[in-house]
């Protein structure tokens, strides 16, 4: 029977979400991939449990998640029911809606119902009475802005959702839509872009939004789905996202140039005493804006390596510079 570490919470960093009551800790777990029926139950039960007792409190899902859709939040139900049914009011968990989920004009984007009905469906799946954080996963051009952010409220007027939060949002979409939820009484606690080295649009503009209207942000893919680490350094192997037929990262991307790039971040990683990975974890925490990167982990190992980021996250101006010329 699983008993988590009762020193789990003296390490890690809690850094408060915007101007909310929530902390959440400087590192997440993502169940976006490896937590699948495709993927194997002792290892991401293991995974989850080694989390928890890091004092990553925060587990992040999707409806689609898998694969196959939905399985994602079906194990990790599971695993809350067997292992943690405990200690559910020492985690965040959230889940969004927003990608493609079940056929026809109803399982897809931003409407009321899709959300309101994933949202049913996710809590189903998890055998929760409620999920900590509700997205929107993106923007949907096609429908009113008003109507999305509507059924985020919605939800959190329910109770099958304690906060709202939104994915993928450029600034300028951002900023109205907190407006709105402000409008409404259910402020955004949290906004979750893609956010690494190689993905940097989060600083045209948005990280400054979300400084302005006391959101928090949280960043996905901080590893560039694992470019950032030393998997590729000598090619693709077996075992990694670009080799897998259902990876969510393409062999094409894995080219000469960036290639050069990772190496050279890689010797900035072995100066600091640092992998990779754990570089580029730090380097985006370095930025107080900041509130949680969000990491997968396809082993307790990787998991532990990750963690290990937060023993160094600093970084002088001669390191950024390199960097920098690297990432140019």
């Amino acid at each position: 029977m699983y008993q988590p570490a009762p020193e789990r919470y003296s390490e890690m960093e809690y850094r408060r979400c915007g101007k909310s009551g929530i902390k959440l800790p400087a590192i997440s777990l993502g169940l976006w991939h490896n937590f699948g029926d495709v993927d194997v139950y002792e290892n991401f039960k293991r995974i989850i449990w080694k989390a928890f007792d890091s004092g990553i409190t925060h587990f992040d899902l999707a409806n689609n998640y898998g694969p196959p859709y939905g399985t994602a939040e079906k194990n990790f139900g599971l695993i809350l029911q067997t292992d943690f049914s405990a200690y559910r009011d020492e985690m965040i968990i959230s889940t969004k809606a927003g990608y493609d989920m079940w056929p026809g004009p109803y399982g897809d984007h931003g409407s009321r119902k899709y959300l309101t009905a994933s949202l049913d469906q996710s809590l189903k799946r998890m055998k929760l009475e409620y999920v900590d954080i509700f997205y929107s996963h993106r923007p949907d051009p096609e429908t009113p802005l008003e109507e999305t952010m509507g059924a985020l409220a919605h939800a959190v007027r329910c109770g099958k959702a304690l906060y709202a939060g939104i994915s993928n949002y450029p600034a300028d979409l951002t900023e109205r839509a907190a407006q709105i939820l402000k409008e409404m009484g259910t402020p955004c606690l949290i906004h979750q872009p893609k956010y690494s080295m190689f993905e940097r649009w989060s600083e045209g503009g948005l990280l400054d939004v979300l400084d302005k209207t006391g959101i928090g942000c949280i960043a996905f893919s901080p590893l560039a789905q694992g470019m950032l680490t030393n998997k590729y350094l000598g090619g693709i192997p077996a075992d990694s996202r670009a080799a897998k037929p259902h990876g969510a990262l393409s062999p094409d991307r894995i080219t000469p140039k960036i290639l050069q790039k990772i190496e050279g971040l890689n010797q900035v990683a072995e100066r600091r005493g640092q992998s990779l990975a754990q570089m580029a974890i730090a380097w985006l925490l370095k930025d107080p804006r900041v509130t949680s990167v969000l990491v997968g982990a396809s082993s307790v190992k990787q998991l532990e390596d990750n963690i290990l980021a937060l023993k160094n996250t600093g970084f002088g101006n001669d390191e950024l510079n390199c960097v920098e010329q690297i990432l140019k």
